[in-house]
């Protein structure tokens, strides 16, 4: 039997563009994400768009039964920014509110505790179409949304949370076209980053103003960047796609400093951000409380077999190459290696590099396309999820045996959700989605997390 810590919380993340939906006359303003859709569908799979998703808005009362019945202790969505503020920076829509009120309300009376995200990859359409992130106009705007969240729902609220992986956005809005606007420009992407760093300090500054009792961190996609070889040209490469995809924003938000390799890499390239006097003192006195950490899979590289084209636009990969490691771990249904090594990796750096803060792992899940084809005596017996949970969870125990300042474990996701381009094409939730009617109906992973949350451990 492995335990965990007393008060070790059991859960699961999602967000509120991949589970509410919308419904005529709820006053939610368009994101990012309606316009795409609206204007590109056949970019997403299936050409299955934001508008649906699994109807949280309309099912939350059943779906906060469904959270009771899976032995949740934890949970973590967000608010729409767009749906409280439908053109991003100026009156609140009132119905939001509400909604939100009594779904925090909800969580809170099931005696679960309420992690809420204010960005998760949607910002307001409105402020897009002024230059989004690239605009130093949005960072404000953003913090003015902070605030009103703080004080609209600051007396629901346990932990609150910055940004959901902002490397993404960055990642494949301005370099690989996954996200709007989906260009290739790494000079406005650097930008986008800094910015999203600034709003997120302003916004710890905003919370410990507001309600200084209860934590706000940031959630970070930690991919460990694993080297082909220990040759010293491998490791500069696994060094450099580290600072790139997770220290770009780890040490500024928990140190409080961006790292000076990176920085030097960046002046290099003649990629720096604009900012003003004064933006680097404030990220630096106003670092998280905690931090939240996703991982799905390892970041394997290379040194790079060639040499950029001098002409062509910068690419982190520049630095090095994505490696395919013989004879990896692989989960069939989603294409993506598993590594259970990699959380207690990660919870060692932490320990060692980042004073052992408190964090919490918000997401870690196994995503399976065609996951019908494993229902029985109508259930899907999902015994490859829960393997999949038991093998990370034994490194993440070891690392917490070890020191590790882990709180607890949230699993993506909660109900089968609506993701990005991909729609609905892979299935992470502990309860299945059913498209043509919006039922729901509990995987046998279900069951087993409601007894692994009973037991502390399995």
């Amino acid at each position: 039997m492995l335990t965990f810590p007393d008060k070790f919380l059991w859960g699961s993340s999602t967000s509120g563009p991949q589970s509410e939906g919308r419904i005529a006359g709820d006053g939610k303003g368009d994101n990012t994400w309606d316009h795409w859709f609206r204007t590109n569908p056949e970019k997403f799979h299936g050409g299955v768009g934001p508008e649906v998703t699994s109807t949280f808005y309309q099912n939350y009362e059943s779906d906060l039964d469904l959270l009771v019945e899976t032995g949740h202790t934890a949970f973590r969505t967000s608010i729409q920014w767009s749906r409280l503020i439908p053109d991003g920076d100026g009156a609140v829509n009132e119905m939001a509110v509400a909604f939100y009120r009594k779904v925090f309300q909800g969580v809170k009376d099931s005696k679960i505790e309420l992690l809420v995200n204010l960005y998760h990859f949607d910002l307001p359409m409105a402020l897009e179409e002024k230059g989004g992130w690239t605009q130093r106009a949005t960072v404000e705007a953003y913090e003015r949304y902070a605030r009103t969240c703080f004080e609209r729902f600051g007396d629901l609220v346990d932990r609150w949370i910055t940004f959901n992986e902002p490397i993404v956005p960055v990642e494949c809005g301005y370099f690989y076209q996954l996200h709007y606007p989906a260009t290739v420009d790494p000079k406005a992407g650097i930008q986008v980053a800094y910015h999203t760093q600034l709003a997120s300090s302003l916004a710890v500054r905003a919370s410990h103003e507001i309600n200084p009792d209860a934590p706000i961190g940031i959630v970070l996609n930690l991919t460990p960047a694993y080297p082909r070889s220990q040759h010293p040209a491998d490791l500069k490469a696994a060094r450099i796609a580290e600072l790139f995809q997770a220290k770009s924003f780890l040490d500024p938000s928990v140190k409080g400093e961006y790292p000076a390799e990176l920085i030097a890499l960046i002046k290099e390239h003649d990629l720096l951000p604009t900012y003003q006097s004064g933006d680097l003192d404030l990220i630096r006195q106003n670092t998280v409380d905690y931090l939240g950490v996703n991982y799905y899979q390892p970041l394997r590289v290379a040194a790079p077999k060639y040499q950029a084209h001098p002409d062509s636009p910068f690419f982190p990969e520049v630095y090095f190459d994505h490696y395919v490691m013989p004879g990896r771990k692989m989960n069939p249904h989603r294409g993506w290696e598993i590594y259970e090594r990699g959380i207690y990796d990660i919870a060692l750096d932490i320990k060692e590099n980042y004073g052992n803060i408190e964090w919490i792992l918000t997401e870690n899940g196994m995503g399976v396309e065609g996951e019908e084809k494993f229902r029985q005596d109508g259930m899907i017996q999902d015994d490859y999820r829960i393997e999949f949970i038991k093998g990370h969870l034994e490194e993440l125990h070891r690392a917490i045996q070890e020191g590790a300042n882990c709180k607890g474990y949230l699993l993506w996701t909660f109900i089968d959700c609506w993701s990005w381009l991909n729609s609905y094409k892979n299935r992470y939730g502990l309860v299945e989605l059913d498209l043509t009617d919006q039922s729901r109906r509990l995987k046998k992973s279900g069951h087993w997390f409601r007894k692994l949350s009973q037991q502390n451990g399995f």
